[in-house]
């Protein structure tokens, strides 16, 4: 599957953020954004089956597969960084009502960017999430202590601080730590891009940046309702029913967006975190005639 997407390199100013692109490149492309610690190759079961009626870029963010990471003393705020790399994708290639496509985190940064510039975004397809997650005042100022400690530790390390593991070890691991989300099948997909082999040992290492594991830029219930309160686009939204990610505040979100959205679409799918990895064919559909409207 991966030899019928062409991969792309788009320019930043520190270094470059990589993307296969699926698809004819003489139209305007959904813009597919992966989860945390993923990469784009999330959607190498999916986006086939999109074909030939659209056209999908599919990113990795920075840090993660093939893209540049963020050079050291950058702070990682995921999501308020991947809104503004979604933003200078948008504006190098000078597109115009653009479709944003995200699984998790990727979903969470399509959410933030409806709501930051809603007369430029024509539909929202979030895939098993419905905002950044939220966590109240208290929780944010713990996270913050937690978190800055953990990213000075981590900007300090070095490639000889990093673990190499023979490639069944690399998937293993993937595995545990997506704790039953991914197949082996689709475990195997997304280790394409996101481990490297080190030539000293000929064993491999993950290819993301470990800071992502530190992240800061969180928000509460409240600033999640709000920017939900500026989203005007159609919005689809499917949920995995075997996912530990639907918090209290979920369907709140889906509520708020509800009130100003042009649409909103809820589906809710048998399957895991991953499932449009696992199972796209559950979700296909949805997405096809979403895209149609």
């Amino acid at each position: 599957m991966s030899s019928d997407a062409e991969e792309i390199q788009i320019p930043v100013s520190w270094g470059h953020i990589s993307g296969k692109w699926w698809g004819p490149q003489d139209r305007q492309p959904i813009l597919a954004i992966h989860g945390w610690q993923d990469n784009a190759g999330s959607f190498d079961k999916l986006a086939p089956m999109l074909l030939p009626d659209f056209s999908i870029l599919c990113i990795d963010l920075p840090g993660h597969g093939f893209s540049s990471s963020y050079p050291k003393g950058k702070v990682l705020c995921i999501h308020w960084d991947g809104l503004i790399i979604a933003r200078q994708i948008v504006k190098h290639f000078e597109w115009k009502k653009v479709t944003i496509m995200g699984h998790s985190l990727g979903a969470s940064i399509g959410f933030l960017y409806a709501a930051t510039f809603p007369d430029e975004i024509d539909k929202l397809i979030c895939l098993d999430a419905a905002s950044p997650a939220v966590f109240t005042n208290a929780e944010i100022v713990e996270l913050t202590t937690r978190n800055v400690e953990k990213f000075l530790r981590y900007e300090e390390s070095t490639k000889e601080d990093m673990p190499c593991y023979p490639y069944a070890d690399m998937r293993d691991i993937m595995m545990h730590g997506h704790r039953g989300s991914l197949t082996p099948e689709s475990c195997k997909i997304m280790l394409k891009r996101g481990i490297h082999r080190d030539p000293e040992s000929n064993n491999y290492l993950f290819a993301r940046d470990v800071r992502l594991l530190s992240p800061l830029g969180f928000i509460s219930l409240d600033m999640a309702l709000e920017y939900a309160s500026r989203i005007t686009c159609k919005v689809l939204n499917i949920k995995a029913t075997g996912t530990l990610r639907h918090h209290s505040y979920y369907s709140r979100i889906l509520n708020k967006i509800k009130e100003t959205a042009s649409t909103l679409q809820v589906h809710e799918v048998k399957g895991t975190h991953h499932v449009h990895l696992n199972n796209p064919q559950d979700i296909v559909s949805f997405v096809i005639n979403f895209l149609k409207s």
